[in-house]
């Protein structure tokens, strides 16, 4: 736990001092949401559950978890998801 703690403490410094976003040198989540009705989830792992009123995506440190009404997979890419609905929230677990 300790190595792991320290290797995200370097990967960070790093890409502070190259100025590389987190996104890309830690390979973290990168979130985008349009209003309440889109999101778009970039570096995802796969889709833990799907139902029309939530989702979870496995992310690199846990899971996403998206609660809403008529939530639609609109695209579903290798590091790319994109969420259609009525959105009420997202949670990090």
């Amino acid at each position: 736990m300790v190595l792991r703690d320290l290797g995200k403490k370097v990967k960070k410094q790093f890409s502070e001092f190259l100025e590389i976003p987190g996104d890309v040198a830690m390979d973290l989540p990168k979130i985008t949401l349009v209003g309440s009705v889109q999101l778009l989830i970039e570096n995802h792992r796969g889709i833990i559950e799907y139902t029309r009123e939530g989702i979870r995506v496995s992310v690199v440190e846990g899971e996403v978890a998206i609660a809403g009404e008529n939530l639609m997979l609109r695209n579903i890419l290798p590091d790319e998801l994109y969420v259609e609905g009525e959105i009420h929230s997202i949670k990090f677990l």
